[in-house]
């Protein structure tokens, strides 16, 4: 028996938050020009190519490109804003929507035994991107952090991008006949 607070070390997310870090300070996110969220805004409907599964008016939900779990998705609103107090009354309100949204298709189409639903504000929290806010919504399962992960730091991703996009899609629930 042990006292106190075990560790689970991580090291493979050390280079990918120091690369990230050093992109940043190389390329900053000036109104939007250097941020990958604002261009999959700007990239055009909803595709399987651009991972973008639906738009509203202010914001919008994409297929996480790093996935914790398949179905892993990310909500955020359409104009480049750092935090949430930044967000118009509409704004808030929309992706608020737009997460419930993604928490129905995720239960539709993948079933699983609970969700993560969350937000990680500013870069000690954890966002790989904190110049534009974005919740995440994943699936979650019972047991799905197996020996791969705690041993080999390695993710075990059953499903592709693509087929995730597709399983997704058609359960995202429709409002004003739009997807």
């Amino acid at each position: 028996m042990t006292d106190g607070l075990e560790q689970l070390w991580a090291g493979w997310r050390h280079r990918y938050v120091t690369d990230v870090t050093e992109a940043e300070r190389e390329e900053p996110a000036v109104d939007g020009g250097g941020c990958v969220f604002c261009r999959l805004a700007a990239s055009g409907p909803p595709s399987v190519e651009n991972g973008v599964l639906w738009r509203g008016e202010t914001c919008f939900c994409v297929l996480n490109a790093y996935p914790y779990a398949n179905g892993h998705v990310l909500v955020l609103p359409t104009r480049h804003v750092e935090r949430l107090e930044e967000l118009s009354t509409a704004e808030s309100a929309e992706l608020w929507a737009t997460t419930n949204d993604a928490v129905v298709a995720i239960t539709a189409s993948y079933r699983p035994d609970g969700l993560n639903v969350g937000a990680n504000l500013g870069r000690a929290a954890g966002a790989g991107i904190p110049e534009h806010v974005h919740l995440h919504v994943l699936p979650r399962w019972s047991g799905d952090t197996n020996f791969m992960t705690a041993v080999a730091g390695v993710r075990v991703m059953p499903q592709t991008l693509a087929d995730s996009w597709a399983q997704l899609r058609p359960a995202w629930p429709r409002h004003d006949g739009r997807l």
